[in-house]
């Protein structure tokens, strides 16, 4: 069948979640065996967010073939098991730099250059892109920000010439908040209004309307909505606040979302929408009855979405191990040796956070040196894996001065150095070692197990490697390299075989980590701390 279009956009205010929506309706028509992906565009002029301080646009999520992109792409894939790529990710940055770059190239034969058609043509482009060229039935596109920014007039204009041209095979999703308001105690449908006939005043008449609400909406009012905007009733769906955004499907399945969009299409009603997997993890989710605690020691954690794959992986491995996730957020630049015991000995397990810089780094070898002294589960991810290496080359090898050259350049023991094909680099967007390469575990390693396979292929985001002329001296000392680039020798997992569970990644395991698919590591890192814990109480 031809490709369907579904464009998804958000109104009042941003933040209500339409990567959740776009994941959820992916989710559910996967169920009914059709093929489907996709794409968020970005109204930033930034190329990509690799650049971007978490403060400003939460984590970076990097796909399989190498590109930084916005978090909603590791929504897109933990939902759908899906895995994205660049095409997947497009910010204004990459649509005026494609233009302007065709404009030197002669490409436009001396014609003025302008937002239309030259720009919208280039969004037009690759929203169509993967609908040609992946053999897709559906193609969801997701437009950031909200309508009526400025930023987003361009991408809203070609969703508006598609609209016109795809004809019945081209959907408008557009998700809104009604507010309640506790003094009046009434919800308040005006702001939905508004915002459609923002929508309608550029050309684009939504189909659906989803409307995210803390209380539930009335029949009637919902009716109101449809009348005023110009939407069938039965297409005004809400969206109430969730205990986890894993019943979202299910909650969109409940008032046939997925239908609506067969029916609006024209598209058969192909197969019974198949949730048997999906239902097996929310229940699993739901039943959970015993906590296991988990200590996040990074510098962001004040930030809901800084670490958010490391977060959402975490719930995945505990929801399989029968376990209710308590996550504890530990500030890397309020622990210290003084404190560390009083901060982590009432845990089951520590993650040590990825990140760059020097802020946090004292905190982090301060709870990692009190982990592996009191043999506390303890997870390194990145730099976390990196900051293991110095702890342990400090504290245990007597090199007091060793160091990462990215915090110290001048260290007498660059235990971490920067990798060689860094050396060379200036620029600072999309340069580092990015994407999925392969690594051979040791026979016998704890991660080995967990993986049951001895070579695995994991997302990678770094400058800064393992020096391998300290490779003898840590490993005689207790230090295992069990995991290592089969190519280039460049070591990827240090683990402690004398510790429960003592395991540094340089790879990032949680951007492969899925609903239906958990990262086996993390798997592994949640079992090792319910038996840390042997707690089998049921949470009060």
């Amino acid at each position: 069948m031809e490709t369907r279009y579904i464009f998804i956009t958000g109104g009042v205010v941003s933040s209500l979640g339409k990567g959740i929506i776009s994941s959820s309706l992916a989710r559910l028509l996967l169920s009914r065996g059709f093929k489907v992906t996709i794409q968020k565009f970005d109204p930033y002029l930034n190329i990509d967010p690799g650049t971007l301080n978490p403060y400003e646009h939460g984590e970076c999520y990097v796909t399989a073939d190498g590109h930084e992109a916005d978090l909603d792409l590791g929504h897109y894939e933990r939902f759908t098991d899906i895995r994205t790529s660049r095409a997947n990710s497009i910010t204004t940055g990459r649509i005026y730099q494609a233009v302007i770059d065709k404009e030197r190239r002669g490409d436009y034969l001396g014609k003025t250059v302008q937002i239309i058609p030259h720009i919208t043509d280039e969004i037009k482009r690759n929203i169509v892109f993967l609908g040609e060229t992946g053999d897709f039935d559906f193609v969801i596109t997701e437009i950031g920000g909200t309508v009526g920014d400025i930023e987003s007039t361009p991408f809203l204009e070609a969703v508006r010439q598609l609209k016109w041209e795809l004809g019945r095979r081209a959907v408008s999703l557009h998700l809104t908040y009604v507010p309640y308001l506790k003094a009046a105690k009434e919800l308040k449908t005006k702001p939905t209004q508004h915002s459609v006939k923002q929508l309608q005043s550029i050309g684009i008449q939504p189909d659906i309307l989803v409307l995210r609400t803390e209380k539930t909406i009335p029949e009637s009012m919902k009716e109101k909505v449809a009348r005023f905007c110009n939407v069938a009733p039965q297409a005004v769906i809400q969206s109430i606040d969730a205990s986890s955004i894993y019943h979202v499907p299910a909650l969109m399945h409940e008032q046939h979302l997925d239908d609506l969009v067969l029916d609006i299409t024209g598209t058969e009603h192909r197969n019974k929408p198949d949730h048997t997997a999906w239902n097996a993890f929310v229940r699993r989710l739901e039943e959970a009855r015993s906590k296991v605690r988990i200590g996040l020691v990074g510098k962001y954690v004040e930030l809901q979405d800084a670490y958010k794959s490391i977060n959402e992986s975490l719930i995945q491995a505990a929801t399989y191990c029968d376990r209710v996730l308590e996550l504890v957020d530990i500030h890397a630049e309020k622990i210290n040796d003084s404190n560390a015991g009083e901060l982590l000995s009432g845990l089951d397990g520590v993650i040590i956070a990825p990140g760059f810089g020097k802020r946090g780094i004292a905190g982090k070898l301060a709870a990692i040196k009190w982990c592996r002294e009191n043999d506390m589960p303890t997870f390194g991810i990145c730099l976390g894996m990196q900051c293991m290496v110095i702890e342990f080359a400090r504290n245990v090898l007597g090199l007091t001065d060793a160091d990462s050259t990215e915090m110290t350049p001048e260290t007498p023991d660059n235990v971490i150095d920067l990798m060689e094909s860094q050396k060379n680099v200036t620029e600072k967007g999309g340069t580092m070692r990015l994407g999925a390469y392969e690594c051979r575990l040791a026979e016998g390693s704890r991660v080995r197990e967990a993986y049951g396979a001895d070579i695995v292929r994991e997302r990678h985001r770094h400058r800064y490697e393992f020096n391998g002329k300290y490779r003898t001296r840590f490993e005689e000392a207790g230090l295992k390299c069990v995991g290592e680039n089969p190519d280039t020798g460049l070591v990827e997992v240090v683990e402690m075989p004398s510790l429960s569970w003592y395991v540094g990644t340089q790879y990032h395991p949680e951007y492969q980590s899925t609903v239906l698919n958990p990262n086996p590591l993390f798997i592994s890192f949640i079992k090792a701390a319910v038996k840390h814990s042997g707690s089998n109480n049921a949470i009060k």
